[in-house]
C-alpha cells in the first residue's frame, strides 16, 4: 500500500510505500528535501506534519525534542507514512529541488587505496554504470571485509561530475573507525566489490553567482571542496577563490604540490592552510591558530561583507566555531554551504556523514 506526501509550500507530491521512510521515498523519485545524517541526529530535515498519521523511528531529542514533538514537528529521515500526509518544510531551496537527482544504486569495486598521510586515506572506486551526480554531494559506500562484515559508511566524492564511472575519496582515519582501519589492515583491499548508493547532499556547487568563493575544510572534509573548486575552474566562471584548509601540524597536509601547481595555473585561487599545532615549528612560515580565526582576518581584511558563496566541510566544532564568523560577516543563510561531517548513531566513531 502507498500513500501521498504534499509538501508545502511548493505543492511537490510523491508517494511513499509502506515501511518506507518518507525522505528515502523523496530520495527514490529525485525529490531533493534538506537532509543530513539520514539517521534522526542532525535535525536537518525537521518539518510540521499539517495532516495525515506518522511513526516515527528511533531520533536523537538533540534533533527534536519533545515540545517540538508535542507541537506536530517531525523529522522526515525517521517519519514512517500510516496516511496520506501533508507536511510544511522549515528548510528549503528551490534550486536544490530544481536540481534533484533521483538515489540509485551502483556495483562496483575498489581500484586504488592510498597513504596520503599518517591518518587519511584516497581511495577509488571503479562503478559499473555512470553516476549523476552534483560536486560537493556523498554517497553511501557498502563493502564486505575478508572476515564477512559488511560495513556501510557515507563519503563525499573529491572528483567532478564528468568523472561518473570512476568515485574518488578523502577518508579520515580513525581509532575505532571500522571501514577506515580496515583499509589499513586488508580486511578492505583493492578489488574489493562495493555497492554505492547515491547522489545525497545539498552542500553541491552553485552556479552563475557573483562574488567570491570562500572554501573552508580541515581533515577529509577537503573532499567534497576538492570537487567544488575543481568543478568550478572546469565551469570557466570568473570569481575569486579563497580557499583555507586547517591542520594540526604539517605533517597533516597533504596534495601540495598539486595545490601549487592549481593556484600558479589559476591566479584567482588562493591558498591558505592553517595550522592549530605549529607552535614548535620554527620552519613554518605559513597561517597559525584554527582555521576559523584565519577566516575571519581574511575576511576582514577584504571587505567582503556577505558577497559571494562559502563552502566548508568538516568536524562539527569547526563549522560551530565558522558559522559566527560568517554572520559576523554578513554573509545570509543561503550563500552559506555546510557538511558537517558527524557520526552515525549506528557505527562507530569512524564514520562519516556528511551534513548540513
Amino acid at each position: 500500500m502507498t500513500h501521498t506526501v504534499r509538501l508545502e509550500p511548493v505543492g511537490v507530491e510523491f508517494d511513499v510505500e509502506d515501511g518506507e521512510t518518507v525522505l528515502n521515498a523523496a530520495f527514490r523519485q529525485g525529490i531533493a528535501l534538506p537532509h543530513g545524517c539520514k539517521e534522526g541526529q542532525c535535525s536537518a530535515c525537521k518539518c510540521i506534519l499539517n495532516e495525515g498519521e506518522v511513526d516515527l523511528l528511533k531520533y536523537s531529542t538533540f534533533a527534536l525534542n519533545d515540545m517540538e514533538r508535542e507541537s506536530g514537528h517531525i523529522l522526515l529521515c525517521r517519519s514512517i507514512a500510516y496516511s496520506d500526509m501533508e507536511v510544511e518544510l522549515l528548510n528549503y531551496d528551490e534550486e536544490v529541488l530544481a536540481k534533484a537527482i533521483a538515489v540509485k544504486p551502483y556495483k562496483g569495486r575498489i581500484t586504488e587505496i592510498d597513504h596520503l598521510t599518517h591518518d587519511i586515506r584516497g581511495i577509488a572506486i571503479a562503478l559499473d554504470a555512470p553516476i549523476k551526480f552534483w560536486a560537493g554531494q556523498y554517497v553511501d559506500i557498502t563493502v564486505t571485509t575478508e572476515k564477512g562484515e559488511t560495513i556501510t559508511r557515507s563519503f563525499s566524492m573529491a572528483n567532478t561530475p564528468e568523472q561518473a564511472e570512476t568515485l574518488r575519496f578523502i577518508i579520515k582515519k580513525y581509532p575505532a573507525g571500522k571501514f577506515s582501519n580496515e583499509l589499513d589492515a586488508g580486511g578492505i583491499r583493492v578489488g574489493a566489490d562495493v555497492t554505492v548508493v547515491g547522489p545525497y547532499g545539498t552542500c553541491f556547487r552553485r552556479e552563475d553567482r557573483q562574488g567570491p568563493m570562500v572554501m573552508v575544510a580541515a581533515g577529509s572534509g577537503l573532499s567534497p571542496v576538492w570537487s567544488i573548486l575543481h568543478d568550478h575552474l572546469a565551469s570557466g566562471e570568473d570569481r575569486e577563490v579563497w580557499f583555507f584548509y586547517g591542520a594540526r601540524t604539517r605533517a597533516d597536509l597533504f596534495y601540495l604540490d598539486r595545490i601549487a601547481a592549481l593556484t600558479e595555473g589559476n591566479p584567482n585561487v588562493h591558498f591558505i592552510p592553517v595550522l592549530s599545532h605549529a607552535d614548535d615549528d620554527a620552519e613554518w612560515q605559513g597561517a597559525r591558530g584554527f582555521v576559523h580565526e584565519r577566516v575571519a582576518d581574511r575576511l576582514k581584511e577584504l571587505g567582503i561583507d556577505g558577497e559571494g558563496d562559502v563552502y566548508a566541510c568538516g568536524p562539527p566544532p569547526m563549522i560551530d566555531a565558522l558559522e559566527p564568523v560568517l554572520f559576523m560577516a554578513g554573509f545570509e543563510s543561503e550563500r552559506i554551504h555546510f557538511d558537517r561531517f558527524t557520526t552515525s548513531t549506528n557505527a562507530t566513531p569512524g564514520q562519516l556523514v556528511p551534513a548540513r
